[in-house]
């Protein structure tokens, strides 16, 4: 499980917007990396504008450098969907983003939580792995243990659009993938083509 014990907003601050989803993040009091100079601007490199979007697409799926090359790797022997394109399909169908994306959790560290700690079900079965994959058609629900933490009232009582790839029955506390997301759909600010560029040579 990647580790949140380091300057969890550090990346929020320097891209500006709060990467992590949180409506407490600092990095919309203060969209300026921190330290001494954190107000300044610098000019990046192309390389570094590269390094960039790929940490930032790390950060936001809460995945590892391992992790993420496969995805990557996965997503170049896909011949029928853009690299780029193929990633973040990958990246967002993880089961703990579509815990995150239904309001099951306030954000992605707390929707692996959930999962890990078998408080979610795909079909009717209990799954503990935040990387599962979920398919067209899965139904995922909380258990009912887990709809009675505050936690998880607290989230479902917020006001989050539900993606159009995604459906919810607020009643029931049950979500289903309807189709695979095209990239537009996807609420993620990142620039795979840099990215894709980035991985290509590393």
């Amino acid at each position: 499980m990647m580790s949140h014990s380091h300057s969890h907003h550090t990346m929020c601050r320097r891209a500006g917007v709060p990467l992590c989803g949180s409506a407490r993040c600092p990095g919309l009091k203060r969209p300026y990396p921190g330290g001494q100079h954190g107000r300044k601007s610098h000019r990046q490199t192309n390389y570094g504008m590269q390094l960039f979007e790929k940490q930032k697409l790390k950060f936001i799926y809460g995945v590892q450098e391992r992790q993420f090359r496969r995805y990557y790797e996965e997503a170049v022997r896909n011949t029928q969907t853009p690299t780029g394109t193929a990633l973040l399909q990958r990246l967002e169908t993880r089961l703990d983003n579509i815990v995150y994306r239904l309001g099951y959790a306030r954000s992605i560290h707390a929707a692996r939580q959930l999962v890990v700690h078998g408080h979610i079900t795909v079909d009717g079965h209990s799954i503990d792995r935040p990387s599962y994959r979920v398919r067209i058609g899965s139904v995922i629900q909380l258990t009912n243990k887990a709809r009675e933490f505050r936690v998880t009232r607290d989230s479902l009582d917020d006001e989050r659009r539900i993606p159009a790839y995604l459906t919810f029955d607020v009643g029931a506390a049950t979500g289903a993938l309807l189709r695979v997301p095209d990239d537009s759909e996807i609420p993620v600010d990142v620039d795979t083509t840099l990215v894709v560029e980035y991985c290509a040579h590393a």
